[in-house]
């Protein structure tokens, strides 16, 4: 049980510095400039390679588990 709970807490710790170090990053780059996020062709081609690769996955033959 202390080895579970030393992992969980460096996990937690681990996570939370991963997301303040990664919000930190994007906070610098930030540009105001840029018109808007998810806008224009890019976001709209985004959106349909993804939902093509969900439509070939959800045909794809399903294993009978053992």
């Amino acid at each position: 049980m202390k080895k579970y709970l030393i992992f969980i807490s460096s996990f937690i710790v681990l996570y939370f510095s991963y997301q303040y170090l990664s919000g930190m990053i994007l906070t610098i780059q930030y540009d105001p400039e840029t018109g808007g996020a998810g806008s224009g062709p890019s976001h709209l081609l985004i959106l349909v390679v993804m939902a093509t690769i969900s439509y070939f996955l959800s045909c794809l033959p399903k294993r009978k588990q053992a």
